[in-house]
């Protein structure tokens, strides 16, 4: 069992969806309650812009810029900054955000749906996850999920995992571009008795392992292509949200946490991020294509 190195301070109150583009030179990251996307450059400095209410996730264009989900639905950040707010998906009053997601291999964005109110089974199958396309067309692609998280592919494209987190395990889906998100079948089982190890934010390396973080689990494991553990990273902090490869080489893994519903004084490095080399490389990101 290896420790991943705490690189930064307390930066943030609910970090997710970090992703690495050399078109960026650096890492990107949410701030996500604070509707904020965070810049670790790799001199160290820290830059942050704020997006809306919500700052879901964020990828790179294949043109320049970047895609942000954020509370309702979309921005565009075209190559020079500036932004474009695509229309709302829902109404204000729906008590739901955006959460994690990612680009296929075809450049369409993902971005998946939760209800704010999680306590008592009250959000339990109201969020869904939706496409949107190059041409700005946004379709549903998968409805009655939870709290949606993580999504990668495998190197050849034709394998896509998925974290709905109650449900306590990773998912796989076939792929193909026309098909889309096809076969959902379960991959891994991540949680178990003790009801920590709940599966987050997830990416996958260069030889098809899936890492994946455990939100309340304090570590980042890897599964390899055959669903079976074979690697466990600890976090100096409870709350693992998710995680990505990066780096010139991208063989570091960086992994973001949160400080979501903790006391100022409960888990300290909570807020922090986190890098460690695995001994894996990772793959490049996919862009949006629009």
């Amino acid at each position: 069992m290896a420790a991943a190195e705490r690189i930064t301070d307390r930066i943030v109150y609910h970090g997710e969806g970090p992703c690495w583009s050399q078109q960026w030179g650096g890492l990107r990251f949410v701030d996500m309650v604070a509707g904020d996307v965070l810049t670790l450059t790799p001199a160290g400095e820290v830059t942050r812009r704020h997006y809306g209410d919500v700052a879901a996730i964020v990828r790179p264009r294949t043109g320049g810029g970047a895609v942000v989900a954020v509370e309702r639905g979309f921005v565009l950040e075209d190559a020079d900054g500036t932004l474009s707010q695509l229309p709302e998906l829902w109404g204000a009053d729906a008590g739901l955000r955006m959460n994690e997601g990612g680009c296929d291999p075809d450049g369409r964005f993902y971005a998946g749906s939760m209800a704010y109110e999680q306590s008592g089974g009250a959000g339990q199958g109201r969020g869904s996850v939706f496409r949107l396309d190059p041409d700005g067309s946004v379709s549903t692609v998968l409805t009655g999920v939870t709290i949606s998280n993580g999504l990668g592919f495998s190197p050849d494209g034709t394998l896509a995992y998925y974290n709905d987190t109650p449900t306590g395990r990773t998912d796989v889906f076939d792929y193909d571009r026309e098909g889309g998100l096809a076969n959902r079948r379960p991959f891994a089982q991540v949680n178990d008795s003790s009801g920590a190890n709940n599966p987050d934010g997830l990416c996958v390396d260069a030889e098809g392992g899936v890492w994946t973080a455990l939100f309340g689990g304090s570590a980042v494991r890897r599964y390899a292509p055959d669903g079976t553990l074979d690697a466990v990273v600890e976090v100096g902090a409870r709350q693992v949200t998710a995680c990505t490869f990066g780096g010139a080489d991208l063989d570091e893994l960086f992994i973001t946490t949160s400080r979501e519903n903790l006391a100022d004084d409960d888990d300290p490095a909570a807020g922090s991020l986190f890098r460690h080399v695995p001994g894996v490389r990772g793959l490049p990101v996919l862009p949006f294509a629009g």
